[in-house]
């Protein structure tokens, strides 16, 4: 007869079970917060739950949200040949995907030349130094046109420097504004003035202000992208300032008062007791600003003919080709899906910085 203290033991199969839900359950918070929910009752299936269950979770968070999708697909697909426009038939589904993959195929056969040019570069270089004509050898960068890939990571390059910068002037006037009441009755009015501006009234001040005071410029960062940079953020702070004085102003009043009783600097008051307190709230506003900050980009580029994913589409649309239509629409998808997945990196900061703080 098998011992008593066999059945409670950590190795028996209904424990091994216990532990795997455990790490499925631990996990599911983070599959939300990137969008893969559906991963949740796929695995919750491989370890042996109710299949009933499960099944009927995976229909609603995958079978259901790809039925969709395929939906809009077959309604694009049939409706999109009947209007015509001054660049041909709108293109469907199939023709979308074909441009995508020939601006890949471009991307791929531009790397190609680029790492052809360079290794080019280097024998001619080596020759030189060979026949001792040191003074004679040169480094250039290859200097062939930006890929639809390159453009995309240039875009994303500028909105990220933006909504840094957006960051680092809100969350402290956030702060401030929510701590004190008249800072935030003199800055209040500043804000409902300049919030409702658009980035095309912005572009032509920015543009001159930079223009006049970026006068030694660097490589690293050109002066088109600070220019969309620094539209992004003029735009997009906002929501961020708005809600973190929000978060800061209801931190909870009891909480407060024993930081005074306890005398704490204002330095700790605010790393110890504020933040903490309003980290969801300063998240959400971050979260919007990104978003703010993805749609204003594009129009920055596309008014300022600057490069990224907005001057792709402006170039498309001047150029007119029977193939414009449908790279417009490959650029529209990628913004779209761009947009989506920095919303979900953002959540799933704001779950792992939540949840250290509450932990």
């Amino acid at each position: 007869m098998a011992d008593a203290t066999d059945t409670l033991s950590p190795k028996t199969p209904s424990a091994r079970r216990e532990k795997v839900f455990t790490m499925i359950n631990k996990a599911s918070g983070w599959f939300d917060a990137l969008g893969l929910s559906w991963l949740t009752p796929l695995l919750r299936l491989a370890a042996g739950d109710n299949v009933k269950e499960q099944l009927s979770e995976l229909k609603r968070v995958l079978l259901i949200p790809i039925l969709g999708i395929l939906a809009f697909l077959l309604l694009w697909g049939i409706a999109a040949p009947q209007v015509n426009t001054s660049l041909g038939t709108i293109p469907g589904p199939a023709q979308v995907w074909e441009q995508t993959g020939k601006l890949w195929d471009d991307h791929v056969r531009e790397r190609e030349k680029a790492a052809a040019f360079y290794e080019r570069q280097e024998i001619r270089n080596e020759k030189l130094v060979a026949a001792g004509k040191e003074d004679k050898v040169k480094w250039r960068q290859y200097t062939g046109k930006q890929t639809y890939i390159d453009q995309i990571y240039t875009s994303l390059i500028t909105v990220g420097v933006g909504f840094i910068i957006a960051t680092i002037i809100a969350i402290p006037l956030g702060i401030a504004s929510g701590l004190s009441k008249s800072f935030n009755g003199a800055i209040n009015p500043l804000i409902q003035i300049f919030k409702p501006v658009s980035p095309l009234a912005w572009l032509p001040i920015v543009t001159m202000i930079v223009s006049a005071l970026y006068v030694n410029t660097y490589d690293w960062m050109p002066k088109s992208l600070l220019i969309s940079a620094i539209t992004v953020t003029l735009c997009s702070m906002w929501p961020t300032l708005i809600n973190t004085s929000l978060g800061v102003s209801s931190v909870d009043k009891d909480l407060m008062n024993v930081g005074r009783v306890l005398q704490l600097p204002t330095a700790k008051t605010i790393t110890k007791l504020v933040l903490p307190s309003s980290l969801p709230l300063i998240f959400t506003g971050l979260r919007l600003s990104l978003g703010v900050g993805w749609m204003v980009l594009i129009a920055a580029e596309m008014l300022a003919q600057n490069p990224g994913l907005g001057k792709f589409v402006w170039d498309e649309f001047q150029n007119g080709s029977s193939q414009s239509l449908a790279k417009i629409m490959v650029a529209v998808l990628t913004i779209g899906l761009i947009g989506f997945m920095l919303d979900r990196i953002m959540y799933a900061l704001q779950s792992a910085f939540t949840f250290s703080a509450n932990r």
